[in-house]
């Protein structure tokens, strides 16, 4: 007896990396291997050295498949098994650790938008819908498009036992949204790529494509964002430690902004429930800050944070690492963990 193996992983495309995974049949019982794979058709490598290596790091059932199947995220490396440069996992995973005793929690809301022959899912041929309005948490076939196939993509996360906790329309149409956590750092981002990675498989068998681009459709329109959520120990404690994150972002805010997916210019505008790109702002229950702290936090004085810019296309890896490095080592060195 076998089992089926999907290998996925995380490639070298530049701005944005993509997802790529490929079948491998194992014997019944065994353990996943390292495989590897043509890193010169992943602009991982030249082709005169193309080899790379794949090193299974996360799996989980197969919705897809089911029965026995897994699903196999997996890292790249070199084939002196050190980490490949574009192995954004493990620039992660010591940060993780270092700061491991202050207990970071992560939510991730995964925007995107569906589309199909060229334009947003419901939106009419050489034209507009009616303007954003109604579209967000809408419900009724003129205000939501897509429905069939975010229903499957949450089964399926389910199914494969996958950190989701809720999705949504969004404000425009065949926008939506998914949460994933909360979470540590390293397993959020896990979860978030097999997630994405779900989504786009599914989405196959409906004819349609799902994108991450942060601004969609020019004008107008909300862009898709990847708002994260964070805290610690002491934000879950208490409101000092939640101000001390807040302050410290500021300290580093065109370093993060950098990290937070490509094109980030074209929607952090200061329009659509978003801060200029090149400003830093925290306010509470305020939707146009750069981090937005939850009213219910003021009143508790004790909670969690909202980073508003990273998009909808940036790498969970690298914004768990820097909201991680920058908010934990700022509460170390004030003494609030």
């Amino acid at each position: 007896m076998t089992y089926k193996a999907e290998y996925i992983w995380i490639d070298g495309t530049e701005p944005t990396a993509r997802l790529r995974s490929k079948t491998r049949i194992l014997a019944d019982g065994a353990e996943l291997p390292i495989w590897g794979f043509d890193g010169s058709s992943t602009n991982q490598a030249p082709g005169k050295a193309s080899d790379c290596v794949l090193k299974p790091v996360f799996s989980c059932p197969d919705p897809i498949r089911g029965g026995d199947n897994v699903l196999v995220l997996s890292e790249v490396l070199l084939t002196d098994m050190t980490p490949h440069p574009t192995n954004t996992r493990a620039q992660l995973t010591p940060i993780a650790e270092r700061f491991a005793a202050q207990d970071s929690w992560f939510g991730i809301e995964q925007e995107y938008t569906f589309f199909k022959d060229g334009r947003p899912l419901g939106f009419p041929v050489g034209g507009f819908p009616a303007p954003q309005g109604f579209y967000y948490c809408g419900v009724g076939a003129d205000e939501v498009y897509g429905r069939e196939i975010v229903e499957a993509h949450l089964d399926a996360c389910l199914t494969a036992g996958l950190a989701i906790s809720g999705i949504n329309a969004e404000v425009m149409p065949g926008q939506w949204e998914f949460q994933v956590g909360p979470a540590g750092p390293v397993e959020v981002a896990d979860h978030l790529w097999i997630a994405r990675w779900l989504l786009y498989r599914i989405a196959e068998n409906y004819g349609v494509s799902a994108t991450l681009d942060p601004k969609p459709v020019k004008g107008d329109w909300n862009g898709a964002g990847a708002h994260t959520n964070f805290s610690t120990k002491a934000m879950r404690e208490g409101y000092d430690a939640i101000i001390t994150a807040c302050e410290a972002l500021g300290t580093k805010a065109q370093e993060h902004i950098k990290g937070y997916g490509a094109d980030i210019e074209h929607r952090l505008t200061g329009m659509h429930e978003t801060a200029p790109w090149s400003e830093f702002s925290y306010g509470v229950s305020d939707r146009g800050a750069s981090v937005r702290i939850p009213w219910q936090v003021e009143v508790d004085k004790h909670g969690y944070i909202e980073d508003r810019r990273p998009n909808a296309n940036v790498d969970p890896y690298v914004v768990t690492r820097l909201i991680v490095d920058t908010c934990c080592e700022a509460l170390e060195k004030a003494g609030q963990v």
